[in-house]
């Protein structure tokens, strides 16, 4: 028995008016995890062009919990039935053209898919796992996609081409959200201050505490000597300043650096201090 189907993802627009059609499939399984790589990417409009074998247990064992997207697929006999009511064609394609033709890299067939949708259906086909499409099939598409791909090991397995396709048309769904405003989802999260991090950013007032109490720790223990700096502070505070502190981590390093006085001895007011000051003190030292 197949897995069953994990919550489909809101339904819209743009994502039931692209279809993924596959021509020919030979390999039943390859048509489940086409069905897996479309439903990561929140498309569920899968048709079928004379598979070998569906539907059929493989498929279904290699959806992964995508079956949803297999119970709803499309079986037709020629690749005219696929199209027939579709507005743009395009046709993944990796091999060049006695006569040339319009060839874009998957984002630009993201875009273009984007604004053809608003006007009707938008089929994106994609051939035989070892031949691809043929010439006839591929001069029936508006344009040609092709993948980018290492030219000394340029193919790749049908269910990843789809993923490929399917991940752009993913980025510029979410990028449309919200009219145009930046999608929280495609927004990075590197450091404070960023939308989802979970401590504010350390104001500067804070960052020179800490470098202010670095540098007496390292005077403590010896390391640094303020009549010899030489550029020992500018490069610590290069490395701090780089990795953008928030306060948690300012107060972290500042009670490390706490902890490294304690031990010393050098914190003030600590005994192992007063006792070390009253011996300077006899020898005439402070």
């Amino acid at each position: 028995m197949h897995k069953p189907a994990l919550p489909q993802e809101g339904s819209d627009t743009f994502n039931d008016q692209v279809r993924i059609v596959l021509v020919e499939t030979s390999h039943s399984g390859n048509i489940g995890a086409v069905a897996r790589a479309m439903k990561n990417m929140g498309l569920g409009n899968l048709w079928l062009v004379n598979p070998a074998s569906f539907p059929d247990e493989a498929s279904y064992a290699r959806s992964a919990g995508a079956s949803d997207v297999l119970d709803r697929a499309q079986v037709v006999a020629t690749l005219d039935d696929a199209l027939a009511d579709c507005v743009l064609v395009m046709g993944t394609s990796a091999r060049g053209r006695k006569v040339p033709w319009p060839v874009i890299a998957p984002p630009q067939a993201a875009a273009t898919a984007g604004e053809y949708s608003r006007q009707g259906r938008v089929a994106l086909v994609f051939g035989r796992e070892n031949h691809g499409l043929s010439n006839d099939e591929l001069q029936r598409c508006h344009y040609h996609i092709h993948i980018p791909s290492n030219p000394d090991y340029s193919s790749l397995n049908l269910a990843m081409a789809v993923q490929v396709v399917c991940y752009e048309l993913r980025m510029h769904y979410l990028r449309s959200l919200e009219e145009g405003e930046a999608s929280p989802n495609l927004e990075a999260m590197v450091g404070p201050g960023d939308r989802g991090w979970d401590v504010p950013p350390a104001e500067v007032q804070e960052v020179e505490g800490f470098f202010g109490h670095l540098e007496q720790v390292l005077v403590d223990v010896d390391f640094h000597r303020r009549n010899n700096p030489r550029q020992l502070m500018t490069r610590l505070r290069r490395l701090f300043q780089r990795a953008r502190l928030d306060q948690m981590e300012i107060n972290i390093l500042r009670g490390i650096l706490t902890s490294v006085q304690k031990a010393a001895g050098t914190l003030p007011g600590s005994d192992k201090q007063k006792n070390t000051a009253d011996e300077g003190q006899e020898k005439g030292h402070v």
